[in-house]
C-alpha cells in the first residue's frame, strides 16, 4: 500500500510516499481503509522528531483517520468510522484499537470525520473534565481559526457556554465566528475586550492553545473562580511562567488538560467522549471546518502550511487522490 513516511528527521519537506507492506490487525484492533488522514501537530513534531514519542525510522505519518471497516470486532464490514493512533494513519489500511475506533453518524461526511478525534475529543477534555465548564459560562479561546481553536469553540457552545474567540488577523476571525463563536477579537488587546465584553467580571475559562506571550493577560482576563486551560504553545515562544500569588489574590486556577496521556490510558473513555460529542454532531453544533484539496503526496506540503499557520480549520488529506 502506498503510505507517507517520515525517513529522515529533517522536517515535512522531506516527507515522502513508499509502497509499504498493509498492516495485519490484532484481535483487538478495526482494520480500515483509510478515505481521508486529519493533519495535526504531533505528526510535524514527530516529522523532525521533537515529538515525546519516537517511531523507529522509517515510519509512517498520521494520527486521525475516517474510512471503511474492513475487518475487526465491535463494527460490521463498510461501517464508515473514525479513529485515532498514534501514528500509522497516513496510508490505505490502518489497523485501529477497537477503544480508539468510532462509528461516524450519517451526518458526518468523512473529511469531517478525519477531523473529529484528536482535537474534538481533546477539546471535550478539556472542557469538560478539566475546566468542569458548565452550561451559561464563558470560555475564551487562543488559537481560535485553527483545528483545536474551531474544535474547542464547537464543544463549548455544544456544552451550552458563550465564546469568545481570539485570532491574529480578521480573515482568521471569521473563520471563527463561522464556526460558531458568539464574539472574535484580534489578539492585541484582547485582554481588554474580553472584560468590554463581559462587562467587567473576565471570563470564567481561557483555552490556551498558543501560550508565549497571551499568557499573563489571559490570566488577567478570568473572573474570580476562572480556570486557564493549557492546551499547547504554538506561538512558539517557550513555555510561560506563572505567579501563584497571582493565583492566590485572585482565586483563580491553571490546569493542564494532557488528553492523550490521561485517555489512552483507561479503556473505554474515549467512548464515553465519543458518546457526549454525538448529540452535537447530530444537532449540527459539531461540524468541524476543514481545508481541503491535499492528497496522500501532499502530505508534506500540508505539514508546512500547518507549521506557517496557513491552515484555516483542520487540515484534510484524500487518500484516494
Amino acid at each position: 500500500m502506498r503510505a507517507a513516511q517520515v525517513v529522515d528527521l529533517t522536517g515535512p519537506h522531506d516527507v515522502v510516499v513508499r509502497d509499504v507492506e498493509q498492516p495485519v490487525a490484532g484481535p483487538d484492533e478495526v482494520l480500515v481503509r483509510v478515505r481521508r488522514v486529519g493533519v495535526s501537530f504531533p505528526d510535524l513534531l514527530m516529522s523532525r522528531g521533537e515529538y515525546q514519542v519516537r517511531p523507529e525510522l522509517p515510519f509512517t505519518l498520521g494520527v486521525d483517520v475516517a474510512g471503511e471497516v474492513v475487518s475487526g470486532p465491535g463494527f460490521e464490514v463498510g461501517q464508515r468510522v473514525a479513529g485515532v493512533v498514534g501514528n500509522g494513519g497516513a496510508g490505505e489500511f490502518v489497523a485501529v484499537p477497537q477503544s480508539w475506533t468510532f462509528a461516524l453518524p450519517d451526518e458526518v461526511s468523512l473529511d469531517q470525520g478525519a477531523a473529529l478525534p484528536m482535537n474534538y475529543l481533546t477539546a471535550e477534555f478539556a472542557l469538560y473534565e478539566r475546566a468542569g465548564l458548565r452550561a451559561g459560562e464563558t470560555v475564551l479561546v487562543h488559537g481560535a481559526a485553527g483545528g483545536l481553536g474551531t474544535a474547542t469553540i464547537q464543544v463549548a457552545r455544544g456544552m451550552g457556554a458563550t465564546v469568545i474567540a481570539v485570532t491574529s488577523t480578521e480573515a482568521k476571525a471569521d473563520v471563527a465566528r463561522r464556526a460558531g463563536a458568539d464574539h472574535a477579537v484580534l489578539i492585541d488587546g484582547f485582554k481588554d475586550a474580553a472584560l468590554e465584553l463581559t462587562d467587567g467580571r473576565g471570563v470564567d475559562v481561557v483555552a490556551d492553545i498558543v501560550g508565549g506571550d497571551v499568557f499573563t493577560d489571559s490570566l488577567r482576563s478570568l473572573a474570580t473562580g476562572g480556570r486557564l486551560i493549557v492546551l499547547g504553545f504554538a506561538a512558539g515562544q517557550g513555555i510561560p511562567q506563572v505567579k501563584v500569588n497571582r493565583l492566590l489574590l485572585n482565586n483563580i486556577d491553571v490546569r493542564g488538560a494532557g488528553w492523550g496521556a490521561y485517555a489512552m490510558v483507561r479503556p473505554g473513555y474515549m467512548h464515553e467522549q465519543w458518546e457526549r460529542l454525538v448529540p452535537m454532531m447530530r444537532a449540527g453544533d459539531v461540524a468541524p471546518p476543514v481545508s481541503t484539496g491535499y492528497g496522500l503526496a501532499d502530505f508534506g506540503r500540508a505539514l508546512v502550511d500547518l507549521d506557517e499557520r496557513r491552515a484555516l480549520g483542520k487540515i484534510v488529506v484524500d487518500v484516494d487522490s
